[in-house]
């Protein structure tokens, strides 16, 4: 089941890409879509521990459940 979080600090499509590439490392086979101007991503397919652990090491800031 896909889950939405806000993320702090994207503010462009390499951004976008950045979290997008570090979610997908930290838990392969996942489902990652983010959505720029209202700064959240959806992930199916990984937890939110795995999500907080790639978005941090990502140089961005996990705000917790969209």
């Amino acid at each position: 089941m896909a889950a939405k979080y806000l993320v702090s600090g994207m503010t462009c499509g390499g951004c976008a890409r950045s979290v997008e590439s570090a979610i997908k490392t930290e838990a392969p086979g996942a489902s990652v879509s983010v959505d720029l101007p209202t700064a959240t991503v959806t992930v199916d397919g990984a937890d939110e521990t795995q999500v907080k652990k790639a978005v941090d090491e990502a140089g961005f800031t996990f705000l917790g459940a969209a």
